[in-house]
């Protein structure tokens, strides 16, 4: 999805020191808040922090974001097992992590790896998500496995986790969501995001099986 602007940032009255405390202005793109420290820095600029650096913004985030009445909270983590990760599922009460992974090889490792930390730090694994899972010429509608066919289904089989589903490499997807219009909201009816559909309702539903 497409986002542009800058929170609301307000010195906190209630501490001693000059806290700054984030406040999202509530970007509804999708019916969601959506908050990151992309939002806070120049689009091309990087943020380059150590561990104790990101862990404090990981903090604010989760704590200082006026995040209103929250259904869920969905947090997009970066691939592998590092601070972030492991940071996340010690400060807050975790429902459940999915993992996301495309079919290849080298994917699936890191897609293992993290399976089993979070088992290790008992959050519940609710499925894995096959990204990238097929390609489907607009043409002659012939199918082709760019990535590998099947090895989230193969790793499923492996760790004892069930797949979700999966979600095609699609012009669409891109396209969508790019112009700030995701495949969900402008094309509901579509293939595509009755994938994606399909995906968010087990979800919930395994939740469920796991209240916090």
């Amino acid at each position: 999805m497409e986002f542009h602007g800058k929170p609301f940032i307000f010195v906190s009255i209630y501490l001693l020191s000059c806290i700054v405390c984030i406040m999202s202005e509530c970007w509804k793109n999708a019916f969601n808040s959506s908050m990151s420290m992309g939002f806070l820095v120049e689009e091309t600029a990087p943020i380059v922090w150590r561990g104790l650096m990101v862990m404090s913004a990981i903090e604010k985030l989760l704590r200082q974001v006026d995040w209103h009445q929250l259904d869920y909270l969905v947090i997009d983590m970066p691939p592998g097992t590092g601070d972030i990760q492991l940071s996340i599922s010690q400060n807050i009460p975790v429902a459940g992590a999915v993992i996301v992974s495309t079919p290849q090889d080298i994917a699936l490792l890191d897609a293992h790896k993290g399976a089993e930390m979070f088992r290790k730090v008992n959050v519940p694994v609710l499925g894995l998500i096959q990204n990238m899972s097929v390609f489907q010429c607009p043409k002659c509608k012939h199918e082709t496995h760019i990535f590998g066919a099947d090895g989230v289904k193969k790793l499923s089989k492996n760790i004892g986790i069930d797949v979700l589903g999966d979600i095609p490499l699609h012009v669409h997807i891109r396209e969508t969501s790019d112009s700030g219009k995701p495949i969900v909201i402008s094309q509901p009816q579509s293939n595509v995001a009755q994938a994606y559909l399909k995906i968010a309702a087990e979800i919930v539903k395994r939740l469920s099986l796991f209240p916090i």
